[in-house]
């Protein structure tokens, strides 16, 4: 007899453009006690799946895949394991977003605050009845400013390294039009800043290797404080604002004295969505909050034959 196609239960969204793919049933029961094991008991048994959802043929290096979990902390809602098609994400804003929107679509949850647990800690994310969704992040920090290092082909760039749940250098001062007509040369602009970082063995403070870069200009439209141009890890563009990288750069703001709690910063993406930041300070710790909308796009069972030699993806 031949061996039984396998199935898992699959729900798309978008973030402000950025694609969101959620494993909802059929994926694997991952037992560790904390985020951070269960990240690494993924990673160790289930890497496969990571590259059947978000690599060819049936994904793209512009998803974020999240495999949903059992809440490890009391009071929390769910656990989450976000990942794309290199590796993993300690954080992830926009899919924060999404798997709200994804667990009302399903009807596990109802309006109001949620605990969702990750790698690097518990977040809050509150589905308002309008749609939009808040997302209280992990406390964010900025530990080098204005860091020049010489990018081969540009010359010396300056950016600051921040924290947002992932490892950032943002750059404000560049040659560069953030428009979409530029983004083959914003991406081999940013590569090229990556690659240096990583040649001169600059990282982040804890040793985490700075693998997202973020680049700002001026926006056109009124009443939007930024627009930018975020590269991620897989060498893909963010299409939304990109949560962490927001953080990251709330974090940077108030650091600089440009931004206190209640304030507003309306960030723009490389495609014109807009994310709403503000920041709380608790016992010294900068949290961002950063506000946005998602939208479900599909559902569907993913199908492993046996037969196809490509059923769990093209490794990237």
């Amino acid at each position: 007899m031949a061996e039984q196609l396998q199935r898992i239960r699959i729900v798309d969204s978008h973030t402000g453009g950025e694609p969101t793919r959620i494993i909802v049933d059929g994926g694997p029961r991952l037992n560790s006690a904390n985020m951070t094991l269960r990240l690494e008991e993924f990673r160790r048994d289930y890497d496969y799946l990571r590259r059947a959802l978000v690599n060819e043929p049936r994904g793209s290096e512009v998803i974020v895949g999240a495999m949903l979990t059992e809440p490890v902390n009391e009071g929390s809602t769910a656990g989450v394991i976000f990942f794309n098609n290199v590796g993993y994400l300690g954080m992830c804003v926009h899919g924060t977003i999404g798997l709200v929107v994804t667990l009302f679509h399903l009807k596990k949850i109802g309006f109001g605050e949620h605990g969702i647990d990750t790698p690097v800690g518990t977040v809050r994310a509150t589905l308002h009845e309008t749609g939009a969704v808040t997302v209280a992040n992990v406390p964010s920090r900025r530990t080098a400013k204005n860091v020049g290092i010489h990018v081969p082909g540009y010359g010396t760039v300056r950016g600051d390294i921040a924290w947002g749940g992932n490892w950032f250098f943002l750059v404000n001062e560049h040659a560069f039009e953030l428009e979409l007509k530029c983004i083959d040369e914003l991406t081999q602009f940013t590569w090229a800043i990556r690659q240096a970082l990583a040649a001169k063995g600059i990282r982040g403070a804890d040793g985490g290797e700075i693998d997202h870069i973020e680049l700002f200009s001026p926006s056109s439209v009124a009443g939007i404080d930024s627009k930018n141009f975020v590269l991620c890890p897989g060498k893909a563009y963010d299409r939304s604002p990109c949560g962490t990288g927001t953080s990251a750069k709330l974090a940077c703001l108030h650091a600089d004295g440009k931004l206190q709690p209640g304030g507003i910063w309306r960030q723009e993406s490389i495609v014109g969505s807009v994310f709403e930041g503000q920041v709380r300070v608790d016992n010294g710790h900068v949290i961002p909050i950063i506000k946005g909308s998602a939208h479900i796009t599909s559902e569907a069972d993913f199908i492993f034959d046996p037969a196809d030699p490509l059923r769990y993806g093209i490794e990237a």
